[in-house]
């Protein structure tokens, strides 16, 4: 029997539709690799902009925050379990959300990680940053980033 490549599956949430299609796909690999998924999303820290001297201070993450992202991840892992999964763990973190992200995989490897992309384009991108590519570029295992199917897969 040969062991499975993919023994432990993170995938990363936000409530998005990217997200929703993110975690269907790593549904269907946990189950098809026999492989263990946790589900991990993160309340995300909002900086407060002060005088041009620092760039800005942390805060803490507002209570409905925390609540709200830890109600996604509960949702996730009953969608998972119903679909069969028992093999789960959900996970939420605060903070800034690439580097819980990445300290979370970090301190627990994986050898996957799954991903939705809002598919920015590149003015955007620079802009607004984007999760996706700074954790791909960062991370120490393979990342499946999922995107929205093309137009012409959507219109029928």
């Amino acid at each position: 029997m040969v062991a499975s490549p993919f023994g432990r599956i993170a995938v990363a949430i936000d409530g998005s539709s990217y997200a929703q299609r993110a975690l269907e796909l790593a549904l269907d690999l946990s189950k098809r690799y026999e492989s263990e998924l946790t589900v991990l999303a993160v309340a995300p820290l909002v900086p407060i902009y002060v005088a041009s001297t620092e760039a800005w201070v942390p805060s803490e993450v507002p209570e409905t925050e925390s609540r709200h992202y830890r109600e996604v991840v509960d949702r996730a892992v009953a969608q998972v379990k119903a679909a069969g999964q028992n093999a789960v763990t959900g996970v939420c973190l605060e903070g800034v959300v690439v580097d819980e992200i990445l300290g979370y995989l970090e301190a627990h490897p994986h050898e996957l990680l799954v991903m939705g992309s809002r598919g920015l384009g590149a003015a955007k991108r620079l802009l607004l940053g984007s999760v996706s590519d700074a954790v791909a570029h960062h991370v120490r295992c393979p990342v499946l980033i999922v995107r929205a199917p093309p137009a012409s897969a959507t219109s029928g």
